[in-house]
């Protein structure tokens, strides 16, 4: 009878680790290193086409998708920027006059 050894679910989900990034905008600074920014959460989602996925994905309630980073190793956890979406709806208005009928 065959066996299966190890836990495959390491090799079926990607270990996501979801960073506020809204400074960035409010104090119009430069990105700094992933790692140095707020953790909001961490989930496990699906690698099947992940790279497809995160744009749309709502990972946290509030916050819309901004940046993604592929980890550096297979196993390694993905990074995802979001930003605080009333900031976003903020400056859409500022610069098209209207939020964008995506942000609605």
């Amino acid at each position: 009878m065959a066996e299966l050894a190890g836990n495959l679910w390491e090799f079926n989900l990607a270990k996501v680790v979801v960073v506020d990034v809204t400074d960035d905008y409010t104090l119009m600074q430069p990105p700094l290193p992933s790692a140095l920014y707020p953790v909001l959460t961490e989930t496990y989602i699906p690698r099947y086409r992940l790279i497809d996925q995160l744009p749309d994905a709502m990972l946290v309630e509030g916050y819309l998708y901004d940046w993604h980073e592929k980890p550096s190793d297979e196993m390694g956890s993905w990074y995802v920027g979001v930003v605080k979406r009333d900031l976003a709806y903020e400056v859409a208005e500022r610069v098209l006059g209207d939020p964008p009928s995506a942000f609605i």
